[in-house]
């Protein structure tokens, strides 16, 4: 497979045998993706990604799943939609995940006065040359936290569409490439919901999972305090590895083996979001699709080269609960999409034949 790791005093050195790594030993991802995965590189990615969400954790403390969902995602090339509320660590996690990967970060704080070209970058007049320049916007980054999303205008909102979907820019008809790796990690507040809009289904859509932070654990907490002089513990993180090493992952994760009756068994589960009579829209194919992209990374991150139920089971909730619209009459009763979920979850039953 090729990956390397780096050691904190950013020296490199082979993930298998943990020795200096020779030069030209590292391989392209066009040519790690014409392999299938084999057992053998399905550990060598579950030692790469431990060793990221290891990484991770130094800074962002107590949180490992929620680690691991964020970094299935990228892999997955992928955008996660984070709500939760003020101060549990958002801009926090974005800043350790670009600094472990030797990856850009950037944040946009989306307010309403916010505008699409203040995303996605502009067109500047040069005098001197008598041409047009154009400036990137700060969505040309590695890992873009696209803050309290919901509080920009549905106009504004949209210019992520083509970029989180495409990871592309398409500016006065030139088109600018978002480049790989590339990751929104969107955030919404659920509490304050004065002066905000409504992100639509489709943009929705375009994020593979949505979860939540949360709050700390009690020990994590007491570590913060007792460490709270030091105001960025994203400051000390070295890079494990390589924004290139992350796209041969995701090229390499593609090749996880998928039988038919996970897939029979993921095509059942979307088949019964949409005939639940509680919900009014369930679940597309793309978020099937979304489904067994983020499936494959989490059994490989197992160092499994194969995808089983319980990795569907795990993931299903955060990959398809906020696709699911319910019936107006179910909401105003209170039932919620996880609620639906997890009845669905309970009812379709898993494949029983040996993987």
């Amino acid at each position: 497979m090729g990956l390397v790791v780096r050691e904190s005093k950013g020296i490199s050195v082979d993930a298998e045998t943990k020795k200096p790594a020779p030069a030209g030993k590292q391989e392209s991802p066009a040519s790690a993706a014409l392999t299938p995965m084999t057992p053998q590189d399905a550990a060598k990615f579950s030692t790469m990604f431990n060793a990221i969400v290891d990484n991770i954790s130094r800074a962002v403390l107590g949180k490992k799943r929620v680690i691991r969902l964020v970094l299935t995602t990228l892999i997955a090339e992928g955008h996660i939609l984070l709500e939760d509320a003020p101060g549990t660590g958002k801009t926090v996690l974005a800043k350790s995940l670009a600094a472990s990967i030797e990856g850009s970060h950037s944040r946009i704080q989306f307010t309403p006065d916010l505008l699409p070209s203040d995303v996605t970058g502009v067109n500047i007049y040069d005098q001197h040359s008598g041409t047009f320049e154009f400036h990137k916007g700060p969505v040309f980054a590695s890992i873009v936290l696209a803050d309290e999303i919901n509080r920009a205008s549905p106009k504004t909102q949209s210019a992520l569409l083509e970029v989180m979907e495409e990871s592309k820019v398409t500016v006065d008809g030139v088109t600018y490439g978002a480049g790989r790796p590339f990751m929104v990690i969107a955030t919404q507040n659920p509490i304050e919901q004065t002066g905000t809009y409504k992100l639509p289904e489709a943009q929705l859509d375009r994020f593979l999972m949505k979860t939540a932070l949360g709050y700390p654990d009690h020990d994590s907490v007491i570590t913060i305090l007792t460490g709270s002089a030091q105001r960025d513990r994203t400051a000390s993180l070295r890079p494990v590895i390589s924004g290139e090493d992350i796209t041969v992952l995701s090229d390499i994760a593609g090749h996880v083996y998928l039988n038919p009756a996970i897939a029979d068994y993921v095509a059942r589960l979307g088949a019964a979001t949409r005939n639940d009579a509680e919900t009014r829209i369930g679940v597309s194919v793309r978020g099937c699709i979304a489904l067994v992209r983020a499936s494959k990374v989490w059994a490989a991150a197992q160092g499994r080269n194969f995808v089983i139920p319980d990795d569907i089971k795990e993931l299903a909730s955060e990959v398809f609960t906020h696709r699911i619209i319910l019936d107006p009459e179910s909401e105003f009763n209170g039932v919620t999409p996880a609620d639906v979920m997890t009845r669905i979850l309970a009812s379709v039953a898993p494949p029983t034949e040996q993987m």
